[in-house]
């Protein structure tokens, strides 16, 4: 029987073995140092806040896996010997497999900074870092204030973890606006707005220098590039993640800042694939990156490579770019390409509506030579997938995408619906005369 070994119990790693399983009898063994079992990483946050418990973020019950004949090893794979096909383990074991995935993920970027790797100085990515969190700032009375590092999606969580026990947090982000890199200026601002509402410290265009220890070689402060030195009990390094492929440097197959793949998976040694955060496409798909830190496109790997090891041979294809997250209060989507000031083509135009009191807005971008319809950005408006899948497929203008604007709402019932407003100010700013028309279920059950 064939052994299917894969490096990693992450959404992707998983996702291949459940599939894998749907479409034959192959023997599936999982890998992880980090966690007994499975557990939705994007929840972590919710444990520390309250809301949920450990076993809740577990998608699968324990008896899950024995049930579906997916064996489970709980150690770190050292080195891997490709020419032998064996794995050799920390704890001295080895372990033999036909095919090899790896699917390791991704761990915090560090930049050596002086003190980076003192006790109370960490990420929030692993279930480690979860418990580790717990441990240094259980309370605002242990935490007296903690300073993350970095604006991106990670930082904007912990500086909700951390407030939601009410221990107070500065802010360190790099850019002169917060997340200005991907967002355009308009939202990057409301978003500045929001988390200074919120009583974070936010401290734009600052970069850290050092982080200070005490006697006991915990962290006790933070220097910047301003020349400013800050107190605190944690630092959270959150500048971004990088492929957890370490344990591969003396192995055979090839490595960029990931594990190089085709679009199908493969690396450059038979038998070895990579998929998830760790992968890395030789060249990106569209407008994508070669490494793509998502969590839905590390399923969507998972599920290709699973038809490819099963004899139907699938090209990873994404699809139309789409995310979602959240600031805080306010639910972000984005489908197709909106890019920021800084990044954005010459043939690139935005049409931007923001509400005059709420923390909601818009963004679209469109071609402004064929007015081809190129993306958007929604904050506090929850929108179709499939609507937007379908204009982006279909290439549809954005005059199209105006007057039919509100089939793509997906805002719940008694929600104030802004389309009318959004498409008058569109109007205005490029003397049209679109009138919208009304939601029709007929339209929308037809694409859906």
């Amino acid at each position: 029987m064939e052994h299917i070994v894969i490096i990693g119990n992450g959404i992707s790693g998983v996702t291949l073995a459940r599939h894998i399983r749907k479409l034959s009898e192959k023997r599936i063994t999982i890998i992880s140092a980090e966690s007994e079992y499975f557990f939705s990483r994007t929840a972590l946050m919710y444990v520390y806040m309250g809301h949920m418990k450990f076993e809740h973020i577990q998608p699968y019950e324990n008896w899950f896996w024995k049930k579906n004949r997916i064996e489970l090893v709980n150690g770190f794979v050292e080195k891997v010997e490709s020419d032998t096909k064996k794995l050799l383990l920390k704890d001295g074991a080895s372990l033999s497999y036909d095919k090899l995935i790896v699917a390791t993920g991704s761990k915090p970027n560090k930049f050596g900074w002086p003190g980076q790797d003192l006790k109370g100085v960490q990420g929030l990515y692993s279930k480690q870092d979860l418990e580790m969190l717990e441990k240094n700032a259980p309370n605002n009375k242990v935490c007296n204030r903690a300073v993350i590092v970095g604006g991106g999606l990670i930082g904007i969580e912990m500086a909700e973890m951390l407030r939601s026990r009410e221990i107070p947090v500065t802010f360190l982000v790099r850019e002169k606006s917060f997340w200005n890199g991907v967002l355009p200026a308009g939202e990057s601002a409301m978003i500045n707005e929001h988390i200074l509402e919120h009583h974070i410290d936010l401290r734009l265009d600052t970069n850290l220098e050092k982080i200070i220890a005490d006697d006991n070689g915990y962290a006790k402060a933070v220097v910047t590039d301003k020349g400013e030195t800050i107190e605190c009990n944690v630092v959270g390094l959150t500048a971004g993640v990088t492929p957890n492929i370490d344990f591969l440097k003396d192995s055979d197959i090839e490595l960029g800042r990931g594990v190089k793949v085709n679009r199908f998976l493969e690396t450059n040694i038979k038998d070895v694939y990579a998929i998830g955060d760790c992968a890395e496409q030789h060249e990106g798909i569209g407008s994508r990156r070669p490494i793509e830190a998502v969590w839905y496109t590390g399923r969507m790997m998972g599920e290709a490579l699973a038809q490819t090891l099963c004899g139907n041979p699938m090209k990873y294809n994404p699809g139309h770019w789409f995310n979602s997250a959240k600031f805080l209060d306010v639910e972000y989507q984005t489908y197709g390409w909106v890019f920021s000031e800084r990044s954005k083509k010459d043939t690139e135009q935005h049409f931007h509506w923001r509400h005059p009191v709420e923390k909601i807005c818009i963004t679209v971008a469109f071609n402004k030579d064929s007015h081809q319809f190129l993306g958007i950005n929604t904050f506090g408006i929850r929108m179709r997938h499939e609507i937007f899948d379908q204009w982006l497929t279909e290439n549809r203008d954005v005059d199209h995408v105006m007057t039919y604007l509100k089939d793509a709402n997906f805002d719940p019932e008694f929600y104030r619906l802004h389309e009318d407003e959004i498409v008058a100010k569109y109007n205005a700013d490029f003397n049209k005369n679109i009138n919208p028309k009304k939601k029709s279920w007929k339209r929308i059950f037809s694409i859906a």
